[in-house]
């Protein structure tokens, strides 16, 4: 492997695990709280679709990135009331989602566009365009450093560097914060929070909320920004691949970014070498491409050791009288 194939792998890299980054961080808000989100994945999938829709008649991909984030945050509420307000399940509640949001949006976008539950293919303003950093052109003819800067750190959405600067601003908010220190303290022992006159309830909901908003910018970013509309199931288990990672991560922002980075990586080398050729032997394409899930759950199963979800996880706590 060159040094240019490497570089481009890496460019695949960041570009596929930025949508998981999201995810990923979606649910560290959330499950930090003490809600457990299976949802992750419909909420992605409704935001998807809705920005491309919106996207491709508008014109606007920025009107679009709002319209997914407005489905998703639909979908939150959804989930905040089911297991919050009327303390539902929490799991079954996400898979309920789920299922709505991969039915849902196949029929609603056969009935728009009658394209066999896509959108048209979005061009120009409808897309997230890459951002050429200062000196990238400057530099593209230095050695090592150039290929570097122009082709691996430059030329990428404005959503794949939010998604980058949002690991140190969601360790300062959790860590730093006394919104970060009450949302963990729910996650971990809810009555004790209520005692000290603190909304559980408020802090849930806001968690749950914010979750909504980075699976919808997760979702956006996937129809137009990594590819170009919507398709059926485009989501393609990234949500549940995020989960992993969360847990991979041990619910921690950098080690969030780190795992996301690694499923990244197997997903952009199962792409590359497709009918891969070992010493005469060829490992057909089906397998490259279910390697990633497979490695997912090997490391899940052998590396991550014991990882210790918040405490009042999944449970719906109900006030003291």
């Amino acid at each position: 492997m060159d040094f240019l194939t490497l570089i481009q792998i890496l460019d695949s890299t960041i570009r596929l695990a930025t949508p998981l980054l999201l995810a990923c961080l979606a649910g560290l808000y959330s499950e930090r709280a003490g809600v457990f989100d299976i949802g992750l994945e419909g909420k992605m999938l409704a935001a998807a679709f809705l920005s491309a829709a919106v996207a491709y008649v508008t014109g606007s991909v920025w009107l679009g990135l709002l319209a997914g984030i407005g489905a998703s945050m639909l979908l939150a509420l959804v989930h905040g009331l089911a297991s919050i307000t009327f303390r539902g399940n929490q799991l079954i509640s996400g898979v309920a989602i789920n299922f709505l949001a991969a039915g849902l949006t196949v029929l609603v976008a056969q009935s728009w566009f009658q394209q066999g539950g896509r959108t048209p293919s979005l061009m120009g303003g409808a897309r997230f365009e890459p951002i050429n950093l200062p000196f990238a052109d400057t530099l593209s003819g230095v050695p090592f450093l150039g290929p570097i800067y122009g082709d691996l750190i430059s030329g990428h959405s404005v959503l794949v560097y939010m998604a980058f600067a949002l690991v140190p601003i969601t360790w300062w908010v959790l860590f730093r914060t006394r919104f970060g220190l009450r949302l963990r303290a729910v996650g971990e022992n809810p009555a004790a929070v209520d005692t000290a006159g603190v909304s559980v309830t408020r802090l849930r909901y806001a968690a749950v909320l914010i979750c909504g908003v980075l699976c919808g910018v997760a979702g956006a970013y996937l129809a137009t920004g990594l590819q170009a509309g919507f398709v059926k199931d485009m989501t393609a288990g990234r949500g549940f691949i995020a989960l992993a990672a969360l847990i991979f991560a041990k619910w921690r922002p950098w080690n969030a970014l780190w795992a996301c980075l690694l499923f990244g990586l197997l997903q952009a080398v199962a792409l590359r070498y497709q009918n891969l050729d070992l010493g005469g032997i060829v490992i057909p394409v089906q397998v490259m491409d279910v390697l990633p899930y497979i490695l997912t759950v090997i490391f899940l199963a052998g590396f991550v050791g014991k990882a210790i979800p918040p405490r009042a996880g999944g449970e719906p706590y109900v006030k003291e009288r």
